[in-house]
């Protein structure tokens, strides 16, 4: 069954305003509703080599294994929905991948990607990450972080030693703490919701959320939530205009209709009280 009048996604990217290539890589399927931004980092443009290994493998991935499981269904091990460790599979590949090519062209040596990935499902979503792209939710006129960055920063700012609000303005906020492709095996992030229609869910890389606030996002996002082109476009030139000092990928996803799996766990829930 096909999300892709269920499911609106677009997305943009954009070099900057200081930079002179672009290692930010987006992509998505609207039939299965799936939506992927890695940032990648390492010289001789190895950066661009990572993200884009990581976005093909993980869009090659789950749209070829996509039919071959129980849509909805739950794991009894791991509780987890078989689309989120689906997920998991495919960007454990595409971490697999990312190193080994490191590890084979020395040109390439020590290159790495963050990466946010989500998939809607079963009136549900999954999203999974690694390093410091974000997954918003606008959600009754608020914005909320879904994700929590793997990052120096955080740890130091969860810890007490900074406010956000201090973080912003330190040096050391773009250190990463866990990123696709630097070692064999990579520690995944992986969360599941319920989405809602009218939900506005959010990928970017962190040149967006280096350069304007939240509060500019959410600002953006509602005054510009029925024309998801239209905000891309707007975050990206916001942006720009607060610096634009690193590549910048903004990538919106907003359910518009119903849509459970038959026989889906939501489905079946639903079904109770109808």
């Amino acid at each position: 069954m096909s999300l892709r009048d269920k499911i609106i996604i677009h997305g943009q990217t954009d070099v900057g305003s200081v930079r002179d290539h672009n290692e930010d890589t987006i992509g998505f399927d609207e039939d299965i509703a799936l939506a992927v931004l890695a940032d990648g980092m390492g010289g001789h443009r190895g950066g661009e080599m990572a993200s884009a290994i990581t976005v093909s493998t993980i869009l090659e991935t789950i749209t070829q294994k996509i039919e071959k499981i129980s849509a909805g269904s739950t794991d009894d091990d791991s509780g987890y929905s078989a689309e989120s460790l689906l997920m998991h599979e495919a960007v454990t590949l595409a971490n697999k991948k990312v190193h080994d090519a490191s590890e084979a062209n020395a040109q390439y040596r020590g290159m790495g990607t963050t990466v946010v990935v989500t998939m809607f499902y079963d009136n549900r979503f999954t999203v999974a990450h690694v390093g410091d792209s974000r997954l918003y939710r606008l959600r009754d006129d608020e914005l909320e972080l879904v994700t929590r960055d793997h990052s120096l920063m955080q740890e130091l700012i969860d810890r007490g030693f900074y406010t956000p609000e201090q973080a912003r303005n330190s040096l050391n906020k773009n250190l990463v703490t866990r990123a696709i492709g630097i070692d064999s095996k990579v520690n995944i992030d992986i969360q599941e919701d319920i989405a809602m229609i009218d939900d506005i869910y959010l990928l970017c890389s962190d040149g967006v959320n280096d350069m304007i606030t939240d509060e500019l996002i959410e600002s953006t996002l509602l005054n510009h939530r029925d024309d998801l082109e239209k905000a891309a476009s707007e975050i990206i030139r916001l942006a720009n205009d607060h610096g634009g000092r690193d590549n910048i990928s903004a990538l919106l996803v907003k359910p518009v209709k119903p849509f459970p799996a038959k026989n889906g766990l939501f489905s079946r829930f639903f079904d109770l009280f109808s």
